[in-house]
């Protein structure tokens, strides 16, 4: 069998990629902080589509949290073909409003967690000549936008720095970024989306749909919908920073609902 590795499992696309994959048969192995919440999914995956699904509790904004998901992905005698890093979150407010130690926590997740679990997971992935990873980026890679932008633009360029060293190996490797979507990400960062217009937000099934066809296809960059596509054409075609601005005052005026 199958399978396949998702970091924050229990919510928004993360919790698409399991419904998804498992509804493809594959077994899951899920990743989240709150073990009550990992083992009700988990239990409802299985229940549903009758997969196996294994629940692994692991705060990544920690080395100990990291580490233990290394161990998982180095360990041969259960495989992981496919690795999706989809935990992240964001801090509300301007650079220098947030505390320093909630922006650090933001690069662990983002960026030490995405290396080091890609680290753990290729050996294996190589030596059977096939895989793939997914790491979960942001349209706001592409918009200059502090923090977060920052952190997610790195996504996108290791991404498809590592994919150009992967070529022959047989293991794929893509960025997935997504815009608005329907999630609890706004709301755990205490953020209010009543100023942004209602065509702006895709579901998280769009999202993983299009995602699973663009990483069929080999693609290294998903970027789902066609006006999202559009933004980011825009944004690369721009001078550097020319919607910084927007992307700034955007990041500090969502409203209350």
């Amino acid at each position: 069998m199958t399978t396949a590795l998702i970091t924050g499992a229990t919510a928004g696309i993360g919790a698409a990629f399991a419904r998804r994959l498992a509804r493809s048969g594959y077994e899951l192995v899920l990743v989240a902080r709150d073990t009550g919440r990992l083992e009700r999914a988990a239990a409802d995956l299985t229940d549903k589509y009758g997969v196996e699904t294994e629940v692994l509790t692991a705060d990544l904004a920690t080395d100990e949290g990291i580490a233990a998901v290394e161990a998982r992905l180095a360990d041969s005698a259960r495989p992981v073909d496919l690795l999706i890093n989809n935990a992240g979150f964001g801090n509300k407010g301007a650079f220098g409003a947030v505390p320093l130690q909630d922006e650090l926590d933001m690069l662990k997740v983002h960026i030490e967690a995405v290396l080091r679990l890609t680290t753990a997971a290729l050996p294996g992935m190589r030596e059977r000549q096939r895989g793939a990873i997914v790491n979960v980026a942001s349209v706001a890679a592409f918009l200059p936008r502090g923090t977060y932008g920052a952190s997610k633009a790195w996504v996108v360029s290791f991404t498809q720095g590592v994919l150009r060293d992967l070529g022959g190996t047989g293991v794929r490797m893509m960025a997935l970024c997504p815009g608005f979507t329907r999630t609890e990400f706004h709301e755990r960062a205490g953020m209010g989306t009543g100023n942004i217009p209602s065509w702006s937000w895709l579901s998280v099934e769009r999202v993983v749909d299009e995602a699973m066809r663009d990483l069929a296809r080999g693609r290294s960059l998903s970027v789902p919908s066609k006006r999202y596509k559009l933004a980011v054409a825009i944004a690369r075609m721009l001078p550097s920073g020319g919607l910084g601005g927007l992307s700034s005052k955007a990041a500090r005026t969502y409203r209350t609902n």
